[in-house]
This record gives structure tokens, C-alpha cells and sequence, in this order.
């Protein structure tokens, strides 16, 4: 009985003064040298400790370690890592610069390494992709497509050859919810699901939950795909494009205010119905959609960003028959850091679909939609290395118009109509540990 009690005080007082020893927090954020833009995922890892954390969907990070001098590793896929030494005496905000990297290579040798697998945080079928990995997706009809990138992950189905979507696991395609930079996006698809509603060349990071899905998103029947969109290269300015069968693209990035503002604008639209004139064709197929982001950062600990999106889809059998519907988005965000272990995001998002139909044969116009306001003020609070609380509220303004008719000619003989709009309001809270 006398050495269990020994061995309980042992390990009583190790713990004591692991736990008494003073312990030091380091935050910042990790940019691109080249465009200055935040990096989501990046790992921040401290050998010595055997302890890390990665940084969040805006590239900040926040870890606590005890007091002391470590060498800190800082990597991220495809970019130069850095690795340094730095003296902890008392709270750091340390911000980062990776910059590309560039090799060729005579061999390709895969090996696991176990320090950076202890870094990543353990979550349930999830799949990330960056926009250069769709890019070197191989393509039909020269247009990079995220919806069809996700058609090769396990899981995930098309929806169907003609229909908009996509399945996973089983679940049908509205039993999906789709972000773009926190605003739902109620149709993902161009031209009937041939291509998405997302330019390639703006996106910056695409994460798919196929299951377990975090609190904050609310939960969805199948699965959650949340979008960012690039913030702009706040340091030269760049113009790119692309040239398509069907459609081409042009996008222009570059800084308002060097190192503290930029701004991105993207373009894309087909032109394939421009040639059906020529042969006796008067019907009409095309979309066009718009892309741009303006952010400004006051100070390390304030950052405003304003995106918008505004795309749409035309579908017509000559004049007697007219399809549109297309998506409107524009979130309003604001970043905070309280404290180096406290980070905060405040957005005030408008989202808003619409559906139309102009059917002149029998002479009127069928309008349809869904309109959303949402507020949502999100925390994410690093107490350890080992334990991070994510928490917030959000609240969510629905207005629904079922259908409205119009007579869109004298002689017709239909009445105008208009379904009663309904109203609903949608309040959260949220835990996440």
C-alpha cells in the first residue's frame, strides 16, 4: 500500500508542476509572400513540445506553450517551409510569409511522417481541395469545374446527365448545403449541371463534410461544401483569363492600398448560342456570372471584407418559351481579434434566388424565389494547445415567394395572380469543443 501511495504522489506532483509551469501564447497569421493572402490549414508545429495547430478559414493561428526557447516549423503543401528559433518570455503575435516552391524531381519517395500527422486535428470524412488541384484535374470543354472535381471524391455522385447537384451517399441533392464565403448558394449549376456556378480562377479553398458535420453549419441531411473565394493580391496587380468551346473567363486582382487593401474581380460567360443565327437557329442557351472581393486591413487586429456574386442562366426555345434563374450573394465580414487566444468574425449576409419562366404561348410570366438575410457572429477561443472552443450565433430571415403570374400581353386571357409570400425566422446557438 506504501508504494502506490509514492507512486500516486510522484505523478500527483509531476502533474502539479507541468501544470504550475508559466506558459506563453503565440498568434499571427500566415500570408502568400507573392499575393499577401491569408493561407487556410497551415501547420504552425514546435518540435521540442511535440505540439502544433494549424491556422483557421481567415489563416490565423493561436497556441499556448510554456515559457522557454523553441525551434517553430511553419509548412504548408506546395510552399517553402521556414523553420526558426524563438525566445518565449512573454505573449508573441509572430505573423509568417511562405513563398512558393519550386523543385524538380528525380524521385518521388511517399513516407509518413508522424509529427505533422499529430498536428492535424481528427475529422470525419472530410475532403479538401485547393484550386490548383482542380485546375490539374483533367477537363471537358476547357472550363475547370469544383462540382465535377467532386464527382471523383468516394461518396459522391452526379446528380444526373441534364440535372443540377450532386448526391453524396445516397442523399439527394437539396439535402446539400452550399457556402460561398458563408452565404448559401441555392443553385450550384449553369446550363442544367453542365457547369458550375464557380469560376475556378477565383476560388481559393473548397472543403466537402460527408459526414460529422461541425455545429456552426447547422447540420444538413447529406453534406456541407463551404467555399472561400480569393481576397485579392494586395501587392502587384494581375490580369488572367481563359478561353473556352463554350465559355472564357477574365480575372483582375490587385492592391488598393499596398500590404493593407485589394481588391478581385472575376468574369466569366458563354457565347456558344452567338452562333446559332448562323444556322437558321433561333433558340437561346447561355449564362454569365460575376465575381469580386475588396478587403481592407486596418491593423493585425482588424480586417473588413466585402464579396459579392451575381450570376445567371437564359434558356429560351424561341420567343415562346423563356427559362431564367441565377443567384445573387453579398456578405459583409469583419474580423477581430480580442486577444491573442480570442478570434472573432462578424458577417451580415444577403442571399437571394431567383426563378422565372415567360411563357408567351399562352401569354403570361411565372416569377419564383427565395430571399435570405443572416447575421452570424462566430468565436473561436484557443485555450490550449490541446483544447480550442469554437462558439456563436446566428440568426437566419427567410422570405419565400411561392410563384406570382403575369399577363405579359393585352390579348391574354390569363389573370394576374400572386401566391401568398410566407416568412420564417431561424435563431442559433452554437458549442463547439
Amino acid at each position: 500500500m506504501f508504494h502506490y501511495k509514492k507512486i500516486f504522489l510522484i505523478i500527483f506532483l509531476t502533474s502539479l508542476a507541468s501544470f504550475s509551469q508559466e506558459k506563453i501564447t503565440v498568434s499571427g497569421s500566415v500570408y502568400d509572400e507573392n499575393s499577401n493572402e491569408t493561407l487556410i490549414g497551415v501547420s504552425i508545429y514546435f518540435p521540442e513540445l511535440n505540439s502544433g495547430t494549424t491556422t483557421n478559414e481567415y489563416g490565423f493561428y493561436s497556441i499556448t506553450v510554456p515559457k522557454g526557447s523553441y525551434q517553430i516549423q511553419v509548412s504548408y503543401l506546395g510552399f517553402t517551409s521556414i523553420i526558426e528559433t524563438i525566445k518565449l518570455s512573454k505573449k508573441l503575435t509572430k505573423n509568417f510569409k511562405l513563398t512558393e516552391e519550386t523543385e524538380n524531381l528525380n524521385e518521388i519517395v511517399i513516407e509518413s511522417n508522424i509529427e505533422k500527422i499529430n498536428v492535424k486535428t481528427p475529422q470525419m470524412s472530410v475532403n479538401k481541395l485547393t484550386a490548383a488541384t482542380i485546375k490539374q484535374i483533367p477537363v471537358v470543354l476547357g472550363e475547370a469545374d469544383i462540382i465535377k472535381s467532386l464527382l471523383l471524391l468516394p461518396g459522391v455522385t452526379s446528380a444526373g446527365e441534364g440535372a443540377s447537384g450532386f448526391n453524396v451517399r445516397g442523399g439527394a441533392a437539396d439535402q446539400n448545403l452550399i457556402l460561398l464565403d458563408e452565404a448559401i448558394v441555392f443553385n450550384s449549376s449553369h446550363l442544367f449541371g453542365f457547369f458550375s456556378v464557380f469560376n475556378p480562377d477565383v476560388i481559393k479553398d473548397v472543403k466537402l463534410y460527408k459526414g460529422g458535420i461541425p455545429s456552426r453549419f447547422g447540420g444538413r441531411l447529406s453534406s456541407v461544401l463551404d467555399i472561400y473565394q480569393k481576397e485579392g493580391n494586395s501587392k502587384n496587380f494581375n490580369l488572367t483569363g481563359g478561353i473556352g468551346l463554350v465559355s472564357s473567363r477574365l480575372l483582375a486582382e490587385g492592391p488598393i492600398e499596398k500590404e493593407k487593401s485589394s481588391f478581385v474581380v472575376a468574369g466569366r460567360a458563354s457565347y456558344a448560342h452567338l452562333f446559332l443565327p448562323l444556322f437558321n437557329n433561333d433558340n437561346t442557351a447561355y449564362f454569365y456570372d460575376l465575381n469580386s472581393k475588396v478587403n481592407y486591413r486596418f491593423n493585425d487586429k482588424n480586417n473588413l471584407f466585402l464579396s459579392t456574386y451575381f450570376g445567371k442562366d437564359v434558356f429560351g426555345i424561341s420567343d415562346n418559351f423563356v427559362n431564367k434563374y441565377g443567384n445573387t450573394v453579398v456578405n459583409l465580414r469583419w474580423n477581430h481579434l480580442f486577444s491573442d487566444k480570442i478570434f472573432s468574425n462578424l458577417s451580415l449576409i444577403y442571399s437571394d434566388y431567383f426563378y422565372g419562366l415567360i411563357l408567351d404561348f399562352v401569354g403570361f410570366e411565372w416569377d419564383s424565389g427565395i430571399t435570405n438575410f443572416n447575421l452570424k457572429y462566430d468565436f473561436k477561443h484557443y485555450l490550449s494547445e490541446n483544447f480550442k472552443l469554437s462558439y456563436g450565433i446566428n440568426n437566419i430571415y427567410i422570405k419565400f415567394n411561392p410563384g406570382e403570374i403575369i399577363p405579359n400581353r393585352p390579348d391574354s386571357g390569363i389573370q394576374a395572380e400572386k401566391l401568398i409570400d410566407k416568412y420564417a425566422n431561424e435563431f442559433a446557438a452554437y458549442l463547439e469543443a
